[in-house]
């Protein structure tokens, strides 16, 4: 697998454009990075940037990124509402695949030390790249923020971890490591009270609020027998909160940094703060995602929003993001367009989907044309998909049906499953079109030499293999769908019994047409006991398949 890792530095800069695109032309300058989000604010005059790339070619981006900002940002003169201590205040390096977290420490190491000695910036590690407890937390670290380093630096236990040990007036300090995934996140507070932002940021976060005797504001601090505070802490595991006001909305925030949202989600953090606006007399009225997110995070929190109106969560995926937009208000403030702020979505290559990214009709023409592909393996991807697709959509009715409101979740199951089904069998769409052009591809390979002529075979018989277990895995996902859509001809909305028929036939054809393309490709491989055995389970499928077709023919036309 490629190591990949994301790189989301944050530059004290928000407001004068050309010099955000000056660093950022500078990240995309080298080869092998892909820059994924620049998202400036005014009012904290911060812009957070995200970009992903080989290992290497990150650290390099995000060194010539550090120094165009050094050459251009005067932190003498910067303002904003975000905490900072530098020109490139923090520059976090997070593994995406391939690569461990020990590896991406590595590599932030590399970064610091070469901030630190080339460019004569003070660079401190943070999380898991720095090994001194005391020093992991990124708030801790910048705590006095570039007001009061020139007098912290100087301090024994704040000596940076490269770099000089005096604080640059013009630069400041840059903070440099590796984390987990975290998702930058504001809720929305109808106040312009910072007072009362922090209120309700010390009633959610995990450190709490300060401990105090008799008010809890005013209160003499209550401290342990170190003589360190004491805490108590708030609602929310893995979160970092802070209140403040933002002029350019004219509202005040709740600023989070959700740090694992296997721990605490969005949704719940969202709800939360919902929840400790009321108490305290406050209402919330949207929230606004800072960079990107995991695409996990949105699906789970459309679906959790569905949960409590008592609705099918079988929908496409699409629409589960559409329902978490609108009920976290995340469209409040700005357009949240999800191709721009999902992160799989930006790492997507379009042109594994291709075709079914077409219209209907274009996809008819390119079936028709003279062009052998797409051939009879994706177009029985697509039959399975429709199969699949009318199961679901038979789910969802009944989900949803009046006199039916005890029964949604049983449906909601089934409507799932129904889902993940068709969209698995819609990728294997271009994926068998993919697979017949490898095969076209090996036999495109030289063959002058007895060492070329091997390696072209060798080539041609790994893609036929492959082109013979893509339309064998549409079988079993076909085959699949199929219990779904039993299951709604057998309880599901009586009015949509003949839909449910369709579905099954559709379900059937998908497993007969695939199983001509395992057959046609298996000819053709020289591992015999492969082709011997996958046509043998295929054949299985296949009588499963027609059984399962006329079984269920039979309830719908029983009910008809």
């Amino acid at each position: 697998m490629e190591k990949v890792i994301e790189c989301v530095p944050n530059f004290s800069e928000g407001v004068n454009r050309n010099n955000i695109k000056q660093i950022t032309d500078e990240i995309e300058k080298i080869e092998g990075i892909r820059l994924l989000n620049v998202d400036p604010g005014q009012a904290t005059n911060r812009t957070v940037v995200t970009f992903v790339g080989n290992p290497g070619a990150v650290v390099e981006a995000a060194f010539r990124a550090i120094k165009k900002a050094a050459e251009l940002i005067d932190m003498s003169r910067h303002k904003g509402e975000h905490p900072r201590m530098g020109a490139t205040d923090v520059c976090p390096l997070i593994p995406v695949s391939g690569i461990t977290m020990e590896e991406t420490v590595a590599y932030a190491k590399k970064l610091g030390d070469r901030v630190g000695q080339e460019l004569n910036i003070p660079v401190y590690l943070y999380e898991y790249a720095q090994s001194d407890p005391a020093r992991k937390n990124l708030s801790v670290i910048r705590a006095g923020e570039y007001e009061g380093f020139f007098k912290k630096i100087k301090q024994p236990g704040w000596k940076p971890d490269f770099g000089p040990a005096d604080f640059p007036a013009k630069t400041g300090a840059t903070v440099i490591g590796a984390r987990d995934f975290l998702v930058a996140y504001n809720v929305n507070l109808n106040t312009t009270s910072v007072r009362r932002a922090n209120s309700i940021a010390f009633d959610v976060r995990e450190t709490g609020r300060v401990k105090r005797e008799g008010n809890p504001v005013t209160g003499k601090v209550v401290t342990d027998t170190k003589g360190n505070p004491v805490y108590m802490p708030g609602s929310l595991k893995s979160v970092k909160a802070i209140g403040w006001y933002i002029e350019e909305y004219g509202i005040a925030q709740i600023s989070m940094n959700l740090t694992n949202t296997t721990i605490t989600p969005v949704h719940i953090a969202f709800d939360e703060v919902c929840k400790k606006a009321e108490e305290r007399g406050l209402r919330v009225t949207g929230s606004e995602l800072v960079g990107l997110i995991p695409l996990k995070a949105m699906l789970a929190a459309g679906k959790y929003f569905l949960n409590k109106q008592r609705r099918s969560t079988g929908v496409s995926e699409k629409e589960l993001i559409r329902i978490a937009v609108k009920s976290m208000g995340l469209d409040e403030l700005t357009s949240f367009k999800p191709e721009e702020r999902i992160i799989e979505y930006l790492l997507r290559d379009p042109s594994k989907n291709k075709l079914v990214n077409m219209p209907l009709n274009d996809f008819a023409d390119e079936t028709a044309s003279e062009s052998p592909a797409p051939g009879g393996g994706s177009i029985s991807a697509y039959m399975g998909t429709l199969g699949a697709s009318l199961a679901t959509m038979v789910a969802n009715l009944s989900s949803h049906k009046p006199g039916w409101d005890d029964r949604w979740e049983e449906f909601s199951r089934w409507a799932e499953k129904g889902q993940r089904c068709k969209d698995e069998l819609l990728k294997m769409v271009d994926e068998d079109t993919a697979a017949f052009n490898r095969i076209m591809m090996a036999f495109a390979l030289p063959k002058a030499t007895e060492d070329e002529k091997k390696a072209r075979t060798a080539a041609i018989q790994e893609a036929t293999k492959y082109a013979t277990e893509v339309p064998f895995k549409i079988m079993q996902l076909s085959s699949d769908s199929m219990e779904v859509i039993r299951a709604m001809a057998e309880t599901g909305n009586p009015n949509s019994v003949s839909d449910a028929g369709v579905g099954a036939l559709c379900a059937r054809s998908a497993v007969m047409g695939a199983f001509l393309n395992v057959k046609i490709n298996a000819k053709s491989l020289a591992d015999k006991n492969f082709a011997k055995d996958i046509i043998a389970k295929g054949s299985a499928i296949e009588e499963q398949a027609k059984k399962q077709e006329s079984e269920i023919l039979k309830i719908v036309n029983d009910k008809l």
